[in-house]
């Protein structure tokens, strides 16, 4: 019998759509939920602003009555045109051990796309921003995923690789343990700019992560729209001052002391680094939820979490030569070592495999290339 798919509408889809993956990761120990309301706000209208230039739809693929598979398909048409022929996407994609199933989603998707003009796609990835829930997991299935970082079986690789998917980009996330010692020249550069005149640096906190959020977004959309990238500048989408409030408060209540730091340069915001708890460590024993009733659970996690995730790491790039990035990595973990002694190690994800200049700085500051995330694209006939 064949497979038959049908778009998420109901409440009760939506639900089958989220409870899938704890099946299939049942036997997956370093798999972790991802949290329901941020998949959720994906594929809100009120919610994604991409909606205002795209389109997004999730499935569900049954055999029988039993749910087999998931996966959303997309387009934005702002950035359709960067790419010949023009590229839609799939993402959220998780199914059972089955080729013929990946085939009857992928021949889907292909008329899917055809039905609005576009003849590629490319996947997994999301319906925003590639920080979260973008890529397939290629390397390193022996460690548990940093919050937003997705989790595959090594057959999801080998399933995409057999339909003749080519490879579009590599990702990479890089670790550093705390308990390891700095480069010596990494040291002394952030010595030297410790107290120089005109550099100050200091930690973001919840009382400061209101204007601080502004002073981040203004580096974060200058340093994005200049990284040597071509592709990566003309599908990059800046943070208005509203989203990147909105985003402040909502994690206003994650943020640790003495985690994520700001340097300026006369009083001029200059560089930044945000870390922020690696969330799944809780979420495993939520279930990928967090409700009131979580809040003992919640505070006694910021107490005793292992592991950080960098969301963002950027500098000015008019700041780029000074050294900042090392002076706010070194004395930040520093400050960590002494704030919070449990804490063993930080990941940095999604640093593209083309961004030369990104990964050859988290290397001069001791980080370890760890996990590979990819993307591939299909061109249809």
């Amino acid at each position: 019998m064949p497979y038959v798919i049908e778009k998420v509408v109901s409440a009760g889809e939506i639900k089958a759509f989220h409870k899938l993956p704890f099946r299939i990761y049942k036997s997956y120990p370093n798999w972790r939920p991802q949290l329901y309301g941020q998949i959720e706000s994906v594929f809100d209208r009120k919610k994604n602003p991409f909606y205002n230039h795209g389109e997004c739809e999730r499935f569900l693929a049954y055999d029988g009555k039993e749910v087999v598979g998931r996966f959303a398909l997309m387009v934005n048409h702002r950035t359709a045109d960067l790419y010949q022929p023009r590229m839609g996407g799939i993402g959220f994609l998780e199914i059972e051990e089955d080729p013929g199933l990946l085939r009857a989603i992928l021949r889907f998707a292909a008329e899917w796309h055809r039905q609005r003009g576009y003849w590629a796609m490319r996947g997994p990835i999301n319906f925003g921003e590639n920080d979260n829930h973008w890529g397939l997991l290629v390397e390193n299935y022996d460690d548990p995923p940093v919050f937003g970082m997705p989790y595959h079986p090594p057959y999801y690789k080998e399933m995409i690789e057999a339909t003749h998917a080519e490879k579009w980009d590599d990702h990479y996330s890089y670790e550093r343990r705390f308990d390891e010692p700095f480069p010596e020249r990494m040291t002394y550069i952030a010595d030297r700019l410790d107290g120089r005149e005109g550099i100050t640096y200091r930690t973001i906190t919840p009382e400061t992560i209101g204007q601080d959020a502004e002073y981040i977004r203004q580096i974060y959309n200058a340093a994005w729209s200049n990284q040597d990238i071509m592709e990566r500048e003309n599908e990059f989408t800046e943070i208005t001052p509203d989203g990147m409030q909105k985003m402040a408060a909502e994690l206003k209540q994650l943020i640790l002391p003495n985690t994520s730091w700001l340097a300026f340069v006369k009083g001029e915001p200059a560089s930044f680094i945000a870390d922020f708890p690696d969330l799944n460590e809780l979420l495993i024993k939520t279930g990928g939820r967090i409700r009131p009733w979580h809040l003992p659970q919640l505070l006694q996690f910021k107490k005793n979490v292992k592991r950080l995730r960098v969301m963002a790491f950027g500098t000015m790039p008019r700041f780029r030569k000074l050294g900042l990035e090392a002076l706010i990595f070194v004395k930040g973990i520093e400050a960590i070592r002494k704030s919070h002694p449990q804490m063993e190690r930080l990941e940095g994800a999604w640093i593209s495999e083309k961004n030369w200049l990104m990964r050859r700085s988290v290397e001069a500051l001791g980080c370890v290339h760890h996990k590979t995330h990819r993307t591939y694209r299909w061109v249809f006939d």
